[in-house]
């Protein structure tokens, strides 16, 4: 058969958008080298709705992250997937660098954050008991939360298939050609038709661009590792806590998760695309950078797992989502590292606008 729109990718993005494009009665199938929806960045990262004040002004980043953390509690309502409104605190240990806390809050409001504001010292122990006494001031975003990333991919994917959606897994995408008014996409076993292409292949995504003949940007891939905590010390933390962005993120954060733990990390170190592995160097490094923000973190005996995520960077500083040059109906949906997860409701919604654009009918 032939697809309307065959999506490369069951992460969060994949499977938001397949969700949103069956509302308007398209065929639609996703396709994923993986075993199950989430089997890549999606399952393993913070799962942190950011507010939306760390990107750029005027970046797809900000427009997005901004729209996605509004769009979120009623998207995970309507999939019946965790979600706690958490407020988030970037955290300024001096005095010295409170002109960077200052530039974040006036890109927050540029970018349309609500109701954000500097909280002082005196104000922080009431908010967060345990956070670093060498705390001089702190940036609250109250619009901030916390979801389970998988869980959000499975049940979009699930949803999507009810509407109508096919699944194949295990299907590493080796080609994709012309083919009539469509293109064909195999695997090297089994060829799936389809007019339209979405490339939502994470880390693998400049891959599957260059298999259309596209160029231009690359994918970097950045390792992130985590420490998970027993649910009995998870009341140690309220908000998300994070120190002042550096060029290689948002630095190591301590916060609560969907699930009721208590998480800290990650690292960022550029490294091979299915790196996947911790290390004893990476998680000692996560376990003392958190402590610079709360000095009385948990024992490590309270640490009941750990594991590792490698994000999508793209060589670009932007998500990068934009037709094909050389494939007229095929969507790049690439480089989306943080803030996806709380930018993907609105990042699906943009993805099925932009294929409108590219004359795929819809008719909700």
């Amino acid at each position: 058969m032939m697809y309307d729109v065959l999506i490369i990718g069951a992460g969060v993005c994949g499977t938001l958008t397949a969700r949103e494009l069956t509302r308007f009665g398209c065929s639609v199938c996703l396709v994923d080298k993986g075993p199950d929806a989430a089997s890549g960045a999606s399952r393993a990262n913070s799962g942190i709705v950011h507010a939306g004040f760390d990107a750029q002004n005027g970046t797809l980043k900000a427009r997005l992250n901004v729209e996605g953390c509004q769009k979120m509690p009623q998207v995970a309502h309507e999939l019946d997937v965790e979600y706690k409104n958490t407020p988030s605190l970037v955290v300024c240990l001096s005095e010295e660098d409170r002109p960077v806390l200052n530039e974040l809050y006036e890109r927050g409001v540029q970018n349309g954050v609500p109701n954000l504001r500097i909280v002082e010292r005196d104000e922080l122990p009431k908010m967060e008991p345990n956070i670093s006494e060498k705390a001089v001031a702190a940036l609250y975003a109250p619009s901030a939360g916390i979801v389970s990333p998988y869980e959000l991919a499975i049940a979009a994917g699930e949803n999507a298939v009810q509407n109508g959606a096919d699944y194949r897994f295990g299907f590493e995408v080796r080609s994709i050609e012309p083919c009539g008014d469509g293109y064909a996409v195999s695997d090297g076993k089994t060829t799936l038709n389809a007019r339209f292409v979405v490339n939502a292949a994470g880390i693998f995504s400049d891959v599957i661009a260059s298999l259309c003949g596209d160029g231009g940007f690359s994918i970097i891939p950045r390792k992130g590792e985590y420490m998970l905590f027993d649910k009995n010390v998870a009341g140690c933390v309220r908000n998300v806590l994070f120190p002042l962005p550096t060029k290689n993120g948002k630095g190591i954060l301590v916060a609560p998760t969907a699930d009721g733990n208590m998480l800290i990390g990650p690292n960022a170190n550029v490294t091979e695309k299915e790196d996947t592995a911790t290390s004893a160097e990476g998680l000692s490094e996560i376990h003392e950078r958190a402590k610079a923000l709360m000095p009385n973190l948990p024992p490590l005996s309270t640490v009941i797992t750990s594991f590792a995520g490698v994000r999508p960077t793209p060589s670009t500083g932007d998500f990068i989502i934009r037709p094909s040059a050389k494939y007229p109906h095929v969507l790049h949906l690439c480089g989306i590292e943080s803030p996806g997860i709380a930018s993907s409701p609105a990042i699906a919604e943009y993805a099925v606008s932009e294929l409108r654009k590219m004359g795929l009918e819809l008719h909700e």
